[in-house]
């Protein structure tokens, strides 16, 4: 893998790549062809109403008269000219290239247009039109029909969703030369993305019902790409980004009363440096020795079985990660096991058996001191003192923290220490309150419900929120490298492929660079709005983020993200499945130099790909977020063999990259045994280096094994209980609940004011006669009613 020239990368994580980069990718290289029929379709018609001038010279008042012309023409039956009319809407949006000379004019003029077509209205147009292209089911039956979709098939909603993307984009994105106009014009736009008018759903969900029926094969000709895309960059718009989720914590914690952050995450992550990976000659040293120990010393270590109770179990277990024996090179079907197991839905119990891999160990090394303020839980200070009373004393005293009689000075210290490194997370709050909620709901009242962008959203997604999540991972599955090809998988495929297949090598090479990007950045825009769902709602409420993630684990995330990983990582991260001169906007400014084979081949100079560093980092983190706390999740990644899957990862160096596989490894460390731990010692060096510590927690020694109870299913099924007492106590209110107050006196009853139907009185002697007059009164029934 080139472990050793791997130099350090120079990559800043943050919320979306650079604006032309992100606008850039929403285009295939097979829809270059279209950006001149764009401009085509405007300037036909601009001439005609506007002639003998361009649009940059045009001032406000009439640049606004001819987009209201434009708008206009969208209300036309005829299909074909409402298309010309979205074409020519979509060239402005695009920054009526035709007029400019260089890429920063072009993207400077899409960004003024977008904010002038979003002030005329045109954004809600293009909602209607969209609307109507989703409930097509003429174009649905037959790109149902046919044996190949390609670009042909999705040309209206192609252009629908450009335009609407160019526009989130454009103003979502802010800079300081923007005019107070354009700053109430974002703030307007997020506020009608997030809170919908008139009882309807948020834009947000229009886009998830897309991505469910895309998967549910009733809409095969959906281009899924630019529906991701977008649906990532509104999400990323109406709820905010890494800085933004930043300063919520930081006021919802002032709110509840909480201490301040012991740090800023990102910033502390941007300090750290990358772990150096050795060289190759230590490598093969490192490789030979645990062959050699295991020869000389497995009969030996045998008779020692009280050694560790882990070690006694690992022993005996099928899914032992021995690490000597295959060299991770020459083992290629190292994926075997998950292969096959992700067909999502299908089973629920899931054990592959992988062949053991022997990865190289990391030689790292790090400036003194720790990054990482440390941390205790409440919960931490309460086993502490229950072992140390039932150690000292003989009994314990349950909750409570703060009586010390009868303990030794040491252990007076010790909690004090403790006690000075406490920490109490929003959720911890969050739950409490649950709890008091559920045990006491007359005298508790009603909760009061913030109505944020994010709660309004968890409302509307909640009925339908596990075949979101299962249609968005059968996605990622199918955009995933190391997938092989199924005849029963989705075809992601439908919105890059032309209705004329290559015929010359120069045409395959490109198709070819131009799919394997389609994928990357279907994978980057998945991983990216998972990732901002997990962390507002978990910020939002505990359960919604324990509901979505719950959710993500029963549809096989966890090994589906191992999976991906399972493959040459760096080799993903330097790819280069990009020709920079058909990027947008470049190519719309810029005479096109021939192509060749050669210089397919030798893509840009780029030193690593920016959003498949920026999609490995992501799934990490989603990896994370599943299984922080969860020990029935941390079993599943022992049980899939992720530490040598993890290991390898490691050979990126990238500082941030590193520190979540190093927490991914340093949860499961307990649970591999004392031989691995002996044989990647310096692993376990660089989690101790880089990874936070909990002051109690003998990740490293793994010696409670034995007092762990082993019932998982019972802890899933516990927060599984707790999340649905959730979810109906605040969504579902039914009106016969049994705290509803009765209205039970005659008189107010029958005084009530009911709202009749405008028809009623004219059917309501037939009412009568049939509901009143003709049917037989049973005296016996009422009084046995009574």
């Amino acid at each position: 893998q080139g472990s050793v020239d791997c130099p350090n990368l120079e990559f800043e994580y943050r919320d979306a790549d650079g604006h032309g980069a992100e606008l850039a990718e929403l285009y295939s290289y097979t829809e270059e062809p279209e950006l001149s029929h764009n401009r085509r379709c405007f300037e036909e018609d601009f001439h005609t109403q506007v002639p003998d001038r361009r649009w940059l010279e045009l001032d406000r008042a009439q640049q606004k008269a001819y987009v209201m012309h434009l708008l206009d023409g969208l209300e036309v039956v005829n299909r074909d000219k409402r298309l010309r009319v979205a074409r020519a809407i979509l060239y402005l949006a695009q920054g009526v290239f035709g007029d400019c000379d260089n890429e920063g004019d072009v993207l400077h003029w899409s960004r003024h247009n977008s904010f002038l077509l979003y002030q005329l209205g045109t954004f809600s147009a293009f909602l209607e039109l969209l609307n109507m292209e989703i409930e097509n089911s003429q174009a649905c039956s037959s790109a149902l029909r046919k044996p190949a979709i390609s670009l042909a098939d999705s040309t209206e909603l192609r252009v629908l969703l450009s335009v609407m993307y160019l526009m989130v984009e454009n103003i979502r994105v802010e800079q300081e030369t923007d005019p107070a106009e354009w700053k109430t014009c974002r703030e307007t736009f997020r506020t009608e993305l997030s809170f919908p008018v008139h009882a309807e759903e948020p834009f947000a969900l229009l886009l998830f019902t897309m991505v469910t029926k895309f998967c549910s094969g009733h809409a095969p000709h959906f281009p899924m790409k630019k529906v991701l895309l977008l649906l990532w960059k509104v999400l990323l718009f109406t709820l905010g980004g890494f800085e933004a989720l930043q300063a919520m914590k930081v006021r919802r914690r002032e709110e509840l009363g909480l201490p301040p952050l012991p740090e800023d995450s990102i910033q502390v992550v941007r300090g750290m440096r990358a772990a150096s990976p050795p060289t190759y000659a230590i490598e093969l040293v490192e490789q030979q020795q645990p062959q050699q120990q295991q020869k000389r010393g497995y009969r030996s270590r045998r008779p020692l079985m009280k050694q560790d109770s882990l070690d006694i179990y690992n022993e005996r277990d099928p899914f032992k990660n021995d690490e000597g024996g295959v060299d991770e090179e020459e083992n290629d079907d190292v994926d075997s096991g998950i292969e096959g197991e992700l067909d999502l839905m299908e089973r629920d119990t899931i054990i592959p058996a992988m062949p053991a891999q022997r990865l190289p160990i990391e030689r790292v090394s790090f400036p003194k001191g720790l990054p990482w303020a440390p941390k205790v839980r409440q919960k931490d200070i309460e086993h502490f003192l229950e072992a140390s009373r039932n150690k000292f004393i003989g009994f314990t005293l349950g909750q409570d923290t703060e009586t010390l009689i009868g303990l030794p000075r040491p252990i007076h210290e010790s909690v004090k220490t403790l006690k000075q490194h406490k920490y109490v997370s929003i959720s911890d709050v969050q739950i409490k309150n649950e709890e008091e909620l559920e045990k006491c709901p007359m005298s508790l009242g009603e909760e009061e419900v913030q109505e944020t962008p994010c709660e309004v959203l968890y409302r509307a997604m909640l009925y339908n929120l596990p075949q979101y999540m299962i249609a968005l991972l059968k996605i990622l599955l199918a955009a995933a490298p190391t997938s092989k090809a199924k005849t029963d998988s989705i075809n992601i495929l439908a919105d890059v492929l032309p209705e004329e297949m290559p015929i010359t090598v120069l045409q395959s090479m490109k198709l070819g660079i131009d799919v394997n990007r389609h994928k990357e950045i279907i994978v980057k825009s998945i991983s990216a709005l998972l990732l901002l769902l997990l962390k507002h709602f978990k910020l939002n409420h505990i359960y919604q983020f324990e509901y979505v993630s719950q959710h993500l684990v029963f549809a096989n995330c966890i090994p589906l993200i191992l999976k991906f990983f399972n493959q040459n990582i760096m080799s993903y991260i330097t790819a280069k499945n990009s020709i920079s001169v058909l990027d947008y906007p470049h190519c719309t400014v810029c005479d096109l130099p021939e192509l060749t084979a050669e210089s397919l081949e030798a893509g840009d100079n780029n030193q690593f790909c920016w959003r498949n560093l920026f999609s490995c980092i992501n799934l990490l983190r989603i990896l994370n977020k599943l299984t922080k706390w969860k020990h029935s999740r941390t079993m599943m990644l022992v049980v899939f063999k992720s530490a040598p899957i993890l290991k390898r990862a490691l050979k990126v160096k990238q500082a941030m990259m590193q520190l979540y596989v190093l927490k991914l490894l340093k949860i499961q460390t307990k649970y591999l045994g004392r031989q691995w731990r002996k044989s990647n010692m310096k692993t376990m060096s660089a989690i101790y280096q880089k990874v936070r510590h909990r002051m109690n927690d003998d990740w490293a020694y793994g010696n409670d094994i034995d007092a762990r109870p082993w019932d998982f299913q019972a802890e899933e099924c516990t927060l599984r209980a707790n999340i649905e007492a959730f979810n109906s106590r605040r969504y579902d209110k039914p009106q016969d609940s049994e705290f509803a107050p009765v209205d039970n006196c005659l008189q107010s009853v029958l005084g009530q004011r009911l709202e009749l139907p405008e028809d009623f009185h004219y059917s309501y002697e037939l009412w009568l006669e049939r509901e009143v007059f003709s049917q037989p009164i049973r005296w016996e029934e009422l009084l046995h009613c009574q």
